[in-house]
């Protein structure tokens, strides 16, 4: 059984939903603001919106929605689990899937599949059991996925403490003269598609650190690692300093690479660290990029440097 979790605004200001992501708090952003809107968070003992400013001496409540039977089957499906124990499990996602069930995709996630080999974490409700993170349906790559609720938990910790290293291999239009660089640009919701994100001054701190691993005739292959994890944070900001990255339908007008069908953006999570929540053991997990990756590497023609 969930219990309520009651916290006392001192020092803090602004609002409620931009405060409450910053306390260790074993729920997402996403999960929070829900909650705001369903009326399970209230200030003292009165429902607010997430724009309501905080004040020294509010009392605020989070009363969480009882755990509701799951209507999500259990499917066999294949799985390719890196890593697995007791609190946990690493899986290597392939480009297609979606993480978990929402309108429209009910059946075939992650998550189908994953209740079929395990038990995992209720934190995040019916329809995101064990989903710490979430990468996007035509990404490919790397998740951690708790299999209780302590776990989950502490892995959402280390998240919020960017203290998982996320690493990630992108081929992106266009040719790079420096070979690294820093992308510190804030993000928030689209002023018009509201299933966008978009580079905006006041949004959320978003910082994306890439390195130049391949040169080819008009596009570049990256290794670039997350210090933030804002939705298509990697995408947004790719668009934004003019190298899209190819495939990607929405940020990058679905660029696309002579001869090659693509069914999405040539985005992969290739490496992921993070600690073990009971033995406090640094783990490193890496994955090979899939065929679909390295099949499309393979019809471009390398730039050759001379020292």
């Amino acid at each position: 059984m969930t219990e309520k979790i009651t916290l006392e605004i001192t020092n803090e200001t602004g609002r409620i939903d931009a405060v409450l992501a910053k306390k260790s708090l074993p729920y997402s952003r996403t999960v929070l603001a829900e909650w705001l809107q369903d009326g399970h968070i209230v200030v003292n003992q009165t429902q607010v919106k997430r724009s309501y400013k905080v004040n020294s001496g509010d009392l605020i409540t989070i009363l969480p929605p009882a755990v509701q039977n799951t209507e999500i089957i259990a499917e066999n499906m294949p799985l390719d689990i890196i890593y697995e124990d007791n609190d946990l499990l690493v899986v290597n996602k392939p480009q297609g899937m979606v993480v978990h069930p929402a309108a429209g995709h009910t059946s075939g996630t992650l998550v189908n599949a994953l209740l079929y080999h395990a038990p995992l974490s209720t934190i995040n409700g019916s329809f995101r059991p064990g989903i710490v993170h979430r990468i996007d349906r035509d990404t490919s790559g790397l998740l951690m996925v708790a299999k209780n609720d302590k776990a989950h938990q502490a892995l959402s910790e280390q998240l919020k403490a960017h203290k998982n290293e996320r690493i990630y291999y992108a081929l992106v239009r266009g040719e790079f003269s420096e070979d690294s660089g820093t992308i510190n640009a804030p993000l928030a919701r689209h002023k018009v598609d509201r299933k966008k994100q978009a580079v905006q001054a006041g949004g959320r701190e978003a910082i994306t650190h890439f390195e130049v691993v391949t040169r080819y005739v008009g596009y570049t292959l990256l290794k670039i690692r997350l210090e933030t994890g804002r939705t298509h944070q990697i995408r947004v900001h790719m668009t934004y300093i003019g190298h899209p990255i190819i495939g990607d339908p929405v940020y990058g007008s679905a660029q696309k690479l002579p001869h090659v069908t693509l069914n999405g953006q040539m985005l992969h999570a290739k490496t992921l660290s993070l600690t073990q929540p009971t033995t406090g053991e640094l783990l490193t997990f890496d994955s090979e990029l899939p065929s679909y990756f390295t099949k499309s590497l393979a019809t471009l023609i390398p730039i050759i440097q001379h020292d």
